[in-house]
């Protein structure tokens, strides 16, 4: 028994080198970098993402709650969570209330901000402000009454004040442009005025002088 013991040790360790072997040959095919290239399937290709926002630059950014009321049941109905923004236009200066939904980025507001354009305070909420606005998130033109909610006081304020600040510059804008029109009109009215009595002087003396050698001529005998 002592003679056949060492035998089986010796199995034992072939076998176990053995395995060595394949374990490191199956490791070193696994690393080995056979150049192959796999085409794809389907080749798909960039398509760019416009929001519409590339002319125009931000002068607010605020996460926050959109309600707008709904008239035929007379109650305030949710319209969206997200980021509303205030739009400047970069060529004529025009600015925008846009606000999309956060997770599906949809508009619930889409409306200028115009000279009547009026943010009241929310009745027993300091976090919330109240407006109308001819809105056109919905692909028409509709008469909308909407109520945002922020997180916080100072928030709301800074939108309200923002708002508040562009519709006092544009009404004033347009009491200039008014007051500038009446005057041109008025200058336009006093120089047709003024120029009346010299073109009734030069048609008074054409008149005579045609009448001078209307009797010229009668004098003149035939010959």
């Amino acid at each position: 028994m002592a003679d056949k013991e060492p035998v089986v040790e010796r199995h034992v360790a072939e076998e176990e080198g053995e395995d060595s072997s394949a374990a490191a040959a199956a490791a070193a095919g696994e690393e080995e970098d056979t150049g192959a290239q796999v085409a794809p399937i389907v080749r798909l290709e960039e398509v760019a993402v416009t929001t519409g926002e590339e002319d125009e630059e931000s002068l607010v950014d605020m996460k926050a709650k959109l309600y707008r009321f709904d008239k035929d049941g007379n109650q305030w109905k949710e319209r969206g969570t997200g980021t509303v923004k205030l739009l400047k236009h970069k060529e004529n200066g025009k600015v925008r209330l846009v606000m999309r939904q956060a997770k599906t980025l949809k508009i619930c507001a889409n409306h200028l901000v115009i000279s009547t354009t009026k943010m009241q305070e929310h009745a027993g909420s300091d976090k919330s402000c109240v407006w109308h606005a001819a809105d056109f998130a919905d692909g028409e033109l509709k008469d909308e009454m909407f109520a945002i909610r922020f997180g916080s006081v100072e928030n709301c304020k800074k939108f309200k004040d923002l708002v508040d600040e562009i519709a006092e510059s544009l009404a004033k804008a347009e009491g200039e442009s008014e007051e500038g029109s009446s005057a041109a009109g008025l200058l336009e009215k006093l120089s047709v005025s003024e120029s009346k009595p010299e073109e009734t002087a030069a048609k008074k003396e054409s008149a005579d002088a045609g009448k001078e050698t209307e009797t010229k001529t009668e004098a003149t005998p035939a010959e």
